[in-house]
């Protein structure tokens, strides 16, 4: 677009005819400010600075850069930006900045030149900031020698002018031609011979001065280097250097160093190093660096093998002249060997019961330096459990002190260190891993001191009900633990035989259903064993509480519930509200709420007539009687417990209402129900022995009706009882005095002082004698001794009993 513009400008300045054919010129100086005025551009072409505003008037140049700015309101052309005239034009003689002045309205274009003028903005600059030359000491006085020629960017007057010197000197003096600017000469001319062992060499500087004011210059430094010729032999700063070396020194150690001067110079002063071997040693160990005369060792040295070296360096230069030196290396010997050591046996693991003084490791210790390098002491760590003790010439034990305990520290790491007395002390650390076996030396733990576990009762069989736990504090075996029951012991009760508890875990399990009323609670004593040997054991106790269940429905002990008609409760029609006919007394063998009885008026005749209290169970009238209220009146008591679900019995109960009592108006204050409930204690206890009678004389006829039967007994019994009866009653079976044989049950009384007994009933009193002979009862199966008894031997005045003769013949065990 800048182009085209420029273009379309240009053909438009073309096309004018009345456009200026000369242009307008300026000057100015480089480097000038920002804003500096270059000329006053609307006078110069005939134009008023409001002529410039409306014409809109702006500058155009080739290249599009604005170097200058017009300022409409004055009417000034003013430097736009920085203007470098070296950046611009370079080395050109001169620098024009061209441009055109474009007016519109109408199209009129007026060229502008402006020359940017050279100042003195720039020095004199050398390639080169050093310069050497060497000049050999033989050059005759007139020669030249070329030098690089200094460079300034600025042009005319402002270039270089001149070049000088400094300091001055009488060897030398510059010379400079300059036919233009692109053929110009700098030489240094030789004024006076050169003797190097005079100067071996001298520096000045080169200056470069340009002509602008103040004169700008530039310096090089220039140094001459005479060479010389070689006159001159090398010589050794010693005549024999001794030099230190540690036995312990690595490969490439420098050892020392041997110094030749030569007062030539250049190749004549180089000169180059080499080892000559003394006679009847060797210079392996040894190597030297031909240019700087360092001597290095190729291998380690051994003080033991020598002590000293002794070596021989020549030292050559370049035109062959040489020098010969001595060179004595001596060997220092050092403690670079730690001490050594060898274990001859150890053992691991050690038992925890190990007794004290028990050696665990033996070793030995040496050390390959002598003297003191060589004199080896030895330690232990801090352990109280472990010592070591000196066993023979370099041996060492090391042994126990103390009982270990494997439950505490299983493992033991002890650190064996010798150190020998060389300076610094060397240090072998030998480490000695002691595991700790375990032995039982622990019985189980249980984690609680004793246990409570609960049951409801009616439980399933094998019902969980919790868990023993004990652990112990050895490993292994030792510490694997089963559980078991305690066997009672014999002054104890016999323990419960429902628990069970589970032998690897621990669980405790109750075999069969439990019943709260016959067993509220029981205990036990569970012991913990280990797999040790021998085993150790622990106890805990475990109890059992059983938990009622609501399982017993209420039973009513008064009225009595008996199949008979019930008791009729007498009450007076004259009684008034409240009046206290009964009470139903119930207990219940369950406990806790399961126990809580409440009592409810089931059924009744009149319903309204009778209330029952809850908690007491009451039965009062809860209104007057009336003329229609029947005379018999009939109730049932419900009795129900607080148990979930609630179990219940019935209480039936009569009361007769009766005219004659119509005067009788019963006290119905807290007094009265105290004695009537007084009253009704004493029939208890009365009915309580009453029923203890009817037992005691039930108990007496029953004996007496086994008496009665015994005289009834028919003649000829067999004996049944021990075999020594057999023996005692054979003579009478086989003298044949028994028609028959009959078998009887013999009963003996325990700690009987006469030996008595009786006579039950005969067993089979028709049995054939051949069943007796076979000892065979009424029963298939069924053995019992049988014995022939005869009449005459039953006592004269009961046949059912043995004679006193008969009975003497027996023996009892």
């Amino acid at each position: 677009m800048a182009i085209a513009r420029q273009v379309l400008c240009v053909c438009a300045f073309l096309s004018l005819p009345h456009a200026g054919a000369e242009p307008i010129r300026y000057s100015v100086a480089e480097e000038a400010e920002s804003g500096s005025l270059v000329g006053k551009l609307a006078e110069d072409a005939g134009l008023t600075p409001a002529q410039l505003s409306a014409r809109r008037a702006r500058l155009v140049s080739d290249d599009g850069r604005q170097h200058f700015r017009l300022d409409r309101a004055s009417g000034r052309l003013v430097v736009a930006g920085r203007l470098d005239r070296e950046e611009l034009c370079g080395q050109a003689a001169s620098c024009m900045l061209p441009f055109e002045l474009l007016l519109a309205e109408p199209l009129q274009f007026f060229r502008v030149e402006v020359a940017l003028e050279d100042i003195n903005d720039h020095s004199p600059l050398f390639r080169d900031d050093r310069v050497s030359l060497k000049i050999p000491e033989t050059s005759e006085p007139g020669s030249r020698f070329p030098l690089e020629v200094a460079h300034d960017l600025d042009i005319g007057r402002n270039g270089i002018q001149a070049y000088s010197i400094s300091p001055e000197n009488e060897y030398f003096s510059i010379s400079y031609e300059s036919h233009s600017e692109d053929d110009t000469s700098l030489e240094l001319v030789l004024e006076k011979s050169l003797d190097r062992e005079e100067q071996a060499e001298m520096s000045f500087s080169v200056i470069a001065e340009d002509g602008g004011s103040p004169p700008r210059s530039g310096t090089t430094q220039v140094k001459i280097v005479i060479l010389d010729v070689n006159d001159n032999a090398p010589v050794f700063t010693k005549e024999r250097y001794i030099g230190q070396v540690l036995e312990n020194m690595p490969e490439g150690s420098l050892v020392l160093t041997v110094l030749a001067t030569d007062q030539d110079a250049g190749a004549n002063g180089d000169i180059s190093y080499q080892l000559s071997q003394a006679v009847g040693q060797s210079d392996s160990a040894f190597v030297i660096d031909p240019k700087t005369g360092e001597i290095k060792l190729t291998k380690p040295l051994d003080f033991e093998d020598s002590e000293h070296h002794e070596l021989r360096v020549r030292a050559t230069d370049g035109g062959g002249l040489s020098a010969i030196c001595k060179v004595l290396v001596q060997v220092v010997d050092v403690n670079d060997n730690a001490p050594e050591l060898v274990v001859s046996s150890f053992s691991s693991p050690l038992p925890e019961n190990t007794v004290p003084g028990t050696v665990v490791a033996l070793f030995s210790v040496r050390d390959r330096d002598s003297g003191a390098n060589g004199k080896i002491s030895c330690a232990l760590e801090d352990q109280l459990l472990f010592s070591l003790r000196p066993a023979y010439k370099n041996y060492y034990e090391l042994v126990t002190v103390s009982a270990l305990d494997r439950e505490e520290t299983a493992q033991y790491v002890l650190s064996v260190t010798a150190a020998d007395a060389g300076s610094p002390p060397l240090t072998t650390t030998q480490t000695f891993t002691v595991d700790v076996s375990d032995v039982n030396d622990n019985a189980p733990v249980f984690n609680q001191t004793s246990y409570t576990m609960y049951v409801r009762e009616n439980n399933v069989p094998t019902v969980f009900v919790g868990a023993v736990s004990a652990a112990d504090a050895d490993v292994g075996l030792n510490a694997k633990v089963t559980y078991s029951l305690a066997p009672a012991q014999a002054a104890e009760r016999p323990r419960c035989s429902c628990i069970s508890v589970n032998s690897e875990n621990g669980h405790v399990f109750v075999l069969r259903p439990l019943d709260y009323e016959h067993l509220r609670q029981t205990e036990v004593t569970v012991v913990a064993s280990d797999a040790g040997s021998p085993p150790l054991r622990a106890n805990v106790t475990v109890r059992l509480v059983v938990l009622d269940e609501n399982d017993n429905a209420p039973l009513v002990l008064y009225p009595g519930q008996e199949s008979g008609a019930a008791s009729s409760e007498l009450v007076p029609v004259s009684a008034e509200a409240g009046y206290l006919i009964t009470k139903v007394v119930a207990v219940d063998a369950d406990s806790g709420q399961n126990s809580w009885l409440s009592y409810h008026l089931l059924r009744a005749t009149e319903p309204g007539l009778f209330t029952v209290a809850v908690q007491s169970g009451e039965v009062r009238l809860r209104r007057p009687v009336t003329d229609r209220d029947s005379v018999k009146q009939k109730l049932v008591v419900l009795v129900r417990d607080n148990g979930q679900p609630p179990l219940s019995a019935t209480a039936a109960l009569s009361a007769l209402l009766l005219k004659d009592f119509s005067d009788v108006r019963l006290p119905h204050s807290s007094a009265a129900t105290e004695e009537q409930d007084g009253s009704l204690t004493t029939y208890l206890i009365i009915s309580l022995v009453f029923v203890s009678l009817l037992f005691l004389i039930s108990a007496a006829v029953f004996v007496a009706r086994k008496v009665c039967r015994r005289k009834e007994l028919q003649a000829g019994h067999v004996l049944y009882g021990a075999d020594n009866l057999q023996s005692g009653l054979a003579d009478a079976a086989a003298a044949g005095t028994l028609p028959r044989a009959y078998c009887y049950e013999i009963s003996l009384t325990t700690g009987s002082g006469n030996s008595e007994f009786k006579f039950l009933k005969p067993i089979l009193p028709s049995l054939p004698p051949q069943h007796c002979a076979t000892g065979q009862g009424p029963e298939e199966g069924q053995d019992f001794p049988c014995v022939p008894v005869s009449t005459e031997d039953m006592a004269p005045d009961n046949p059912g009993t043995l004679s006193a003769r008969q009975f003497n013949a027996l023996s009892f065990d």
